[in-house]
């Protein structure tokens, strides 16, 4: 059975009132909205609440969904709307469109200049291979995970649900209100970040 089928199936089951429906939902995207949840949200606490008024808003409004982007799009946009709003409330920061705008502007090389020659632009310096059983290692996936914990916020964000959720870029566009270019951009400098941390263990 197709995604699209099967999404088609279930948004007609909770409609309905099924509620065995809306439990497969649950079990099916709780943990990864709450993954998503906690990237914008100061403590496990506040991305549970997150996540909970996500549910309550899916309910809500599903007699509204059109299904012109897939359910689970739809669920992360309510999710990643309502962690923002929390998220800036509880920090008392930028919302996140601001957030990714800065970075996305901000005036810094994606890799620092000494890695290439100076007159032909080519790599002075090329990104080495690794023994895929080190990249495999639990120490090595910690570094990992404390390189994209250390991302600024945006970076965070897009890294996060495109390397380690496997979203797609359209997916990620649609729920962060982001543009190509700004997502592109926010996927390559968090990913040389974390490449670079990972150079530096590996070395």
């Amino acid at each position: 059975m197709s995604r699209q089928v099967d999404d088609t199936q279930l948004v007609e089951a909770l409609r309905a009132g099924d509620r065995q429906a809306y439990e497969e939902l649950v079990e099916r995207y709780t943990p990864a909205l709450l993954r998503v949840a906690s990237l914008f949200t100061p403590t496990r606490a506040v991305a549970e609440e997150v996540v909970q008024d996500t549910w309550v808003g899916v309910l809500r409004g599903i007699e509204g969904f059109e299904g012109r982007s897939s359910l689970k799009t739809w669920l992360f946009r309510i999710l990643t709307n309502t962690a923002k709003t929390r998220g800036a409330r509880e920090r008392r920061t930028l919302p996140f469109s601001a957030l990714a705008g800065v970075e996305v502007d901000a005036a810094e090389p994606v890799v620092d200049a000494d890695r290439f020659d100076p007159q032909g632009g080519d790599w002075s310096q090329p990104p080495r291979q690794w023994p895929e059983e080190r990249l495999l290692a639990a120490e090595t996936r910690d570094v990992i995970r404390a390189a994209i914990d250390g991302l600024p916020p945006a970076q965070r964000v897009v890294v996060s649900l495109r390397d380690v959720e496997g979203w797609s870029s359209e997916e990620v566009r649609d729920a962060l209100g982001l543009t190509e270019i700004n997502q592109r951009v926010l996927l390559h400098r968090g990913r040389a970040k974390v490449r670079t941390a990972l150079e530096a263990y590996l070395a």
